[in-house]
């Protein structure tokens, strides 16, 4: 059940970077937004999790902005993998992932509360 809302989490973070950023779009509607994310949560899952690793002494000496530029361009590696997102440039990717980590963490925080477990 949590991998579940973890993930329509995710899929609502990518359908506000969408709203918020102008140059990232998903062309389709929920089925294609929670594609989307599912991609996105695998490749930051694995690659992600792989790059954060190998960086983590630049991820430290930056007190962790760093990581935004592996969201970023862990978001630019779904888009080059999906036919379903598209994003005009680099810096249109780091702003949607700073959207997508500000979203999830808020609604991550919001269900935290709800939930008295």
């Amino acid at each position: 059940m949590r991998l579940i809302l973890r993930w329509v989490v995710l899929t609502l973070a990518i359908w506000a970077a969408t709203a918020i950023v102008p140059g990232i779009t998903v062309h389709g509607g929920a089925r294609t937004y929670l594609w989307v994310a599912l991609l996105f949560g695998l490749i930051n899952a694995v690659l992600g999790s792989i790059i954060k690793v190998l960086t983590f002494p630049v991820t430290l000496v930056t007190f962790g902005l760093f990581i935004w530029v592996i969201n970023a361009a862990m978001l630019e590696l779904t888009a080059r993998w999906s036919t379903k997102l598209d994003i005009k440039d680099f810096w249109t990717a780091l702003w949607a992932s700073l959207i997508i980590s500000i979203v999830s963490s808020l609604l991550r925080g919001f269900y935290k509360k709800a939930t008295p477990f």
